[in-house]
Formats: C-alpha cells, sequence, structure tokens
C-alpha cells in the first residue's frame, strides 16, 4: 500500500489521528486490509480538500470518508477508485468513538497468533504511524521484506473479530522489543514506544505497565550520553552524568514510586517495576563510585527470582547480577560467579564480556583484554564488538 507524504499539514497531528481512525473502522468490524486502505484514500483526499477547507473534526471527517470508500469498495472493485467528485464539501461528522480505540487497536496488533517480529511491525505500522519503510530502516531490513512481515501480519488477523480483551503481559513485552530495537532514520523507536507506554497507563493502573514506562523513561534519560562524538559507545561508567535528562529520570522515578505502591505482601513487583528500580539507583548516583551496589544487588536478586531457570531464561539478569556481586563482595567474587554459569551462557559474548569487566574491576588487565576480544568475536552488533574491541586493546595497553 502506497504511503501519502504530509506536506502542507501537520504531519505530528495527522499520524496521532491515523490509529484512532483505523482502530474505529477495524473496531467496527472492518477487515485490517481494506480498513487500512480506505483511510488511505481518505488522507489522499484530506491532502486535497483541507488546505482550502479544514475540517472541523478531522478525525469525524477521516472516518466518515474512508467508511464510504469502504461501501464503494464493497459494492464494486471499479468504485476503489478515487473519483474526483467523491467529496465536494465537507462530509457531516461520523460516529467518533468515546472508548480509546488506539489502546484497543494495539492490543489486536500484539495477538498472540503472530510471531514477536511481526506483532511489533504490526504495532509501528498500525498504532504508531509510522511508514513501512521507516519501520524497515529502523530493523535494518529492506523495504519490500518488512511489507512481507507486514502483510502476512495482517493475513494472520484477517477475520478474526476484535471484540475480547488482550493479553496486557504480551502487549508489554511488545512495546519492550520496540523500545530495545534501537535508534535508526528519522524515527526514534525509543521514544515511540515511551508515547504507547503513556497512553497504556492512563488506560490501566496495572503496576507492571507503569513499571515499564519508568523503566523506559530512566534508561532513556541516558541516551544523550551513551554515544559519543563519533558514534561510539559509551558505557555507564564512563558516561558524563551532567548530559542526562533529569527531567525524565524524575519522571521515571515518580512513575516508578507510584507502581510500587500499588504493590502488596500477596503480590510482589514484576520485571519492569525491578528492572526500573535498578535503572534508578543508577540514575540517582552522581558519581560511578556513589552508586548503591548493594541496593542493587539485593533487586537483581528479586529479578532472578522471578524465573524458574534464571541462567536460561533471563541471562541478562544472572550476568548483571554477577557483576553487582563483584562491586559489592570483591571481583573475585563475582568471577566465581561467572564461573558457575559457564556451562550454559559461556558460549554468549555477554559473558565474556562481563568477565572482561570483573577482570578490570580486579586490576587483572591482560585477562580483562582477553575477555573483551573474545566478546568482540562473538558479538553480531557491529557497533557492540567495535566497542569490544576498543576495550579489548584498552585493557592490553594497561588501561
Amino acid at each position: 500500500m502506497g504511503e501519502p507524504a504530509t506536506r502542507g499539514l501537520d504531519e505530528g497531528a495527522l499520524r496521532a489521528l491515523v490509529p484512532r481512525v483505523l482502530a474505529g473502522l477495524v473496531r467496527r468490524g472492518e477487515d485490517f486490509d481494506a480498513a487500512e486502505d480506505a483511510l488511505q484514500e481518505a488522507l489522499l483526499e484530506a491532502l486535497r480538500v483541507w488546505p482550502q477547507r479544514p475540517p472541523d473534526d478531522p478525525r469525524a471527517w477521516l472516518t466518515t470518508v474512508a467508511t464510504r470508500r469502504l461501501v464503494d469498495a464493497h459494492r464494486s472493485e471499479v468504485a476503489r477508485r478515487r473519483r474526483e467528485d467523491a467529496v465536494g464539501a465537507e462530509p457531516p461528522p461520523g460516529p467518533a468513538e468515546e472508548d480509546d480505540d488506539t489502546l484497543l487497536l494495539l492490543f489486536r496488533c500484539c495477538h498472540p497468533d503472530l510471531a514477536p517480529a511481526s506483532q511489533v511491525a504490526l504495532t509501528l505500522r498500525a498504532v504508531g504511524g509510522l511508514t513501512t519503510r521507516e519501520i524497515a530502516d529502523a530493523f535494518y531490513v529492506p523495504e519490500a521484506t518488512m511489507a512481507q512481515r507486514i502483510s502476512r501480519a495482517k493475513r494472520t488477523l484477517r477475520g478474526r473479530p476484535l471484540d475480547r480483551p488482550g493479553d496486557l503481559a504480551v502487549v508489554l513485552r511488545v512495546l519492550y522489543l520496540v523500545y530495545t530495537a534501537g535508534h535508526a532514520g528519522r524515527v526514534d523507536l525509543a521514544a515511540e514506544a515511551i508515547r504507547l507506554a503513556r497512553q497504556l497507563t492512563l488506560a490501566t493502573d496495572e503496576p507492571e505497565a507503569h513499571g515499564l514506562l519508568a523503566l523506559m523513561l530512566l534508561n532513556h534519560a541516558r541516551l544523550p550520553a551513551r554515544i559519543d562524538s563519533d558514534g561510539r559507545i559509551v558505557t555507564l561508567d564512563r558516561q558524563d552524568r551532567g548530559l542526562w535528562d533529569t527531567r525524565e529520570i524524575a519522571e521515571g522515578v515518580c512513575v516508578l514510586q507510584s507502581a510500587l505502591a500499588r504493590q502488596s505482601d500477596e503480590r510482589p513487583p514484576g520485571r519492569y517495576q525491578v528492572e526500573a528500580a535498578i535503572a534508578a539507583l543508577h540514575d540517582d548516583a552522581p558519581t560511578p563510585s556513589e552508586t548503591d551496589w548493594p541496593q542493587i544487588l539485593a533487586w537483581y536478586d528479586d529479578l532472578v527470582a522471578l524465573s524458574d531457570d534464571p541462567v536460561r531464561q533471563d541471562p541478562a539478569a544472572v550476568l548483571g547480577r554477577a557483576v553487582a556481586i563483584g562491586y559489592v563482595h570483591g571481583a573475585t567474587a563475582g568471577l566465581r560467579e561467572t564461573d558457575r554459569l559457564r556451562d550454559v551462557i559461556g558460549d554468549r559474548h555477554r559473558w565474556h564480556a562481563a568477565r572482561g569487566h570483573l577482570h578490570e574491576l580486579a586490576g587483572e588487565l591482560p585477562a580483562a583484554g582477553d575477555a573483551y576480544a573474545e566478546a568482540a568475536r562473538l558479538a553480531v552488533n557491529v557497533a557492540e564488538r567495535d566497542h569490544l574491541i576498543r576495550q579489548a586493546a584498552q585493557a592490553r595497553a594497561g588501561g
């Protein structure tokens, strides 16, 4: 499906309208593909009509015109062509749903029958309003590949009524995948995930939804210091903390405190709240040496306890805990903890990177260099691999 430019219009406002109108059409039982095609035609008509005749209610205008296109499409394939006299004047207001249809569409895009990659792509396309090209650029794949992925996802959902609540846990996981997908092109996926998470928290008091928003905010606040002027990764202990967004940190802490206040002894904090608490402790430290590592270790203990088999199910958590042990009980204790994990995750680059950091903490620079070099050999992300190569070279040169 082609995607119109939005020159001459408020692109941000239009982008925000698109998923709401699409959700309203799908909510009424229209096929996903047909609804999107009809909305596409309505957007093209808006580009022609709105500069001279701006509507009083843009959402209702788009809904009405898209509905007319759907009616025409049902009658005849020929009627799908745009007719110059289809909208000679502003149409009467169409039905506007009082409920937040955007969230309803978000749950549909996260249907459990879809693969995670398809859930993420369809969420960004339908709910985020991103173009197929923008999504493809963000995930470093050809536009045609992403278009096929989105089309397959929509075919999977074809004929499924939007009449039952979705799984909030799946939605949270998809939003987190969007957040961690990275940053590419002109679309900041992290910012897009935060925007969608904000919408979600307005509709639910579920503590984990608020915990996820807090986690995103607390991590995103460090973004300005994460990459140097040469485009190289800067680790947390070497970042210029003066570049961190203090307002975003304050908001993240406030959201986290609100989420934790809703918990009880019978229902301890979930994964996103625990990870947000760890991020908050890092953000709260004025300098690396002032980091409250005992508290961080306690939260890591809670995090690994959430999994039946944390080494296999959550290796990032057990490695983070090993590093925290190194800061609290000494680097040797942290290395012993990584030794315990060797048989299961010893072939992963993050295991070697954690050992490199702990060897460096112990002052064992040759061993740190070897560990970083092995981590670089196993890394698949180019930026991360280059960073580990530099870490290895620096350690071997004596720090």
